[in-house]
C-alpha cells in the first residue's frame, strides 16, 4: 500500500474512531482538537511518520485555505449588524478595541522574546494570533450556567475577528521586501486586496444570496441543493478574488455577511425553512474539514516545532494566551460594569486555532525571511492552546457558571444579567448546547 493510502486510512480511523465516542467526550475535559491534534502528532514524522505530507505540501495548503474561507463565510453568514449592538457593548468592545490592541501586545511582546524577526516580522506574529476560534473552547462558550450575554460575546467575537484582521496581517505582509503584496506597493495592496477584493464578495455573496431566494420562491431548488449551494457561492468569491490578485479569505468573509443579508432581506412571509439554517451543511463541512486541519497540523506543523522548541517560544505562547489576550479585553470593557470574575473568564477563553495556522502557512508561501522562528511561535502558541483551553473549559464553565447564580441571586443590578434577544447568532449557541451526536 503506498504512503498515500496509509495516510488516508490514518485520518478516516482517527475521525470514525471520534466520531462514536463524540457524545460520550463532549462532557470530558478531551475536546475534539485535543483528539485530532494529538492523532496528528503521533501520526506523523516526529513518532509514527504514517502521515508524512512535507515532500508535497499542495494538499496541505488547499484544505487549509479550502476549510478557512467556509469558515469565513458561514460565520460571517449567520451575523447581523444589530449582532454587534446586542447587550450594548460586548461585541462591539471586543472587536473595536480588544483587537487592535492584542495585535499590538503581540507585536510589542514579541520584540524582546524573538530576536531575529524584522520589526513587520513581529508585526505579523502580533496579527497571526490574535484572532480566536470557538470551536477549542465551545464548552466555555456553550456552556448553558454561562449567562447569555458573554456566551453570546465570544460567540460574535470568534465569529468576527479572524476577517477583520485579515487587513492588518495583508498590510503587514506588504511591508516585507520581496513578497507577492510588497512587489505590487502599497496602493496596489489597498485596491486589490483591500477594496477590490471586498467589492467582489460583496458582488457574488449578495447575488448569489439574491438568486437562491429568487429560486426558493418558485420552488425550483430542493433542500439538498440548498445546502450545497452556499459552498459554491463562498468558493466562487474566494476564486474571483484570487485571480485579480486579490485576498480569497477577504471575499469569501465580505460574501458571507453580503449572502446572508439577501436570504433574510428577501425573505417571504410564507417560508418554513429560516435562511440561517440553510447554512447548516456549510457548517458542518466547516467542522469536519476543520478537525482535519488539525490533525495535519499536529502532523506536519507541531511534531516537528516540538523538537526545536526554545524558552523563548514558550514564554512568548505562555505570554500570547494571557497577557496579550487579557490586558486588551479588561482595557476594552473597562468602565463596563462586568465583574472581575466575567472579565477573567472572557479574558482566559480566547483560543487560537484555524485562521492563525493558515495565515502562517500565508506567510510559508510568501518566502518570508523569519519565517521559520514564526512558524514555530504559532504551531507551539496554537498547540498549548489546544490543550490549555480544552482542558480548563468545562471546569471553569461551570465554575463561572455557579458564581453567576450566586452573584444574580444576590445582586439586582448585575450587568452579566443583561438579557440578550434572539439572533441568528444566539440561535447558533443553541444548536451548540446540544450533546454532540
Amino acid at each position: 500500500m503506498s504512503s498515500g493510502a496509509w495516510t488516508g486510512a490514518a485520518v478516516a480511523a482517527v475521525t470514525a474512531a471520534y466520531a462514536l465516542g463524540s457524545r460520550r467526550l463532549s462532557s470530558t475535559p478531551l475536546s475534539s482538537a485535543m483528539v485530532f491534534v494529538g492523532a496528528g502528532i503521533l501520526l506523523g514524522p516526529a513518532v509514527l511518520g504514517i502521515v508524512d505530507l512535507t515532500d508535497d505540501a499542495a494538499p496541505i495548503v488547499v484544505l487549509l485555505e479550502i476549510t478557512l474561507a467556509l469558515v469565513l463565510f458561514t460565520d460571517a453568514m449567520t451575523v447581523r449588524g444589530r449582532d454587534l449592538r446586542t447587550g450594548g457593548f460586548l461585541p462591539g468592545r471586543l472587536l473595536g478595541i480588544g483587537l487592535p490592541l492584542s495585535i499590538g501586545a503581540g507585536w510589542l511582546l514579541a520584540w524582546p522574546l524573538l530576536p531575529g524577526l524584522t520589526v513587520w516580522e513581529l508585526a505579523l506574529v502580533g496579527a497571526i494570533l490574535a484572532p480566536t476560534d470557538a470551536a477549542l473552547g465551545k464548552t466555555a462558550i456553550s456552556h448553558p450556567r454561562v449567562p447569555a450575554l458573554v456566551r453570546h460575546g465570544l460567540n460574535v467575537e470568534s465569529g468576527l475577528n479572524d476577517g477583520m484582521v485579515l487587513p492588518f496581517f495583508i498590510l503587514f505582509l506588504a511591508a516585507i521586501p520581496g513578497t507577492h503584496y510588497a512587489e505590487e506597493g502599497v496602493v496596489g495592496v489597498f485596491w486589490r486586496a483591500l477594496v477590490l477584493s471586498t467589492a467582489l464578495g460583496l458582488l457574488v455573496g449578495w447575488l448569489g444570496g439574491r438568486l437562491l431566494q429568487w429560486s426558493r420562491d418558485r420552488e425550483w431548488i430542493t433542500r439538498e441543493w440548498r445546502q450545497v449551494y452556499l459552498p459554491a457561492v463562498a468558493a466562487g468569491a474566494y476564486e474571483l478574488a484570487v485571480v485579480t490578485d486579490g485576498s480569497g479569505f477577504i471575499a469569501a468573509w465580505v460574501a458571507g455577511f453580503a449572502c446572508g443579508f439577501a436570504l433574510r432581506r428577501y425573505r417571504t412571509g410564507g417560508e418554513k425553512e429560516h435562511p440561517d439554517r440553510t447554512a447548516e451543511f456549510t457548517e458542518d463541512l466547516g467542522g469536519l474539514l476543520a478537525s482535519l486541519s488539525l490533525l495535519v497540523f499536529g502532523a506536519v506543523l507541531l511534531g516537528p516545532a516540538l523538537e526545536h522548541v526554545s524558552w523563548r517560544i514558550i514564554l512568548y505562547a505562555v505570554l500570547s494566551l494571557t497577557v496579550v489576550r487579557m490586558l486588551p479585553v479588561a482595557l476594552s470593557l473597562a468602565g463596563s460594569g462586568l465583574r472581575p470574575p466575567t472579565l477573567a473568564y472572557i479574558g482566559w477563553f480566547g483560543p487560537r486555532g484555524l485562521a492563525s495556522v493558515v495565515l502562517a502557512l500565508l506567510v510559508v508561501e510568501e518566502h518570508v525571511p523569519g519565517v521559520e522562528l514564526l512558524g514555530r511561535v504559532v504551531a507551539i502558541t496554537v498547540g498549548l492552546s489546544v490543550l490549555l483551553h480544552g482542558v480548563s473549559a468545562v471546569s471553569l464553565a461551570e465554575r463561572y457558571g455557579r458564581w453567576h447564580e450566586k452573584a444574580a441571586a444576590t445582586s439586582r443590578d448585575l450587568r452579566e444579567g443583561t438579557p440578550v434577544p434572539d439572533t441568528p447568532a444566539r440561535r447558533r449557541l443553541g444548536s451548540l448546547n446540544q450533546p454532540e451526536a
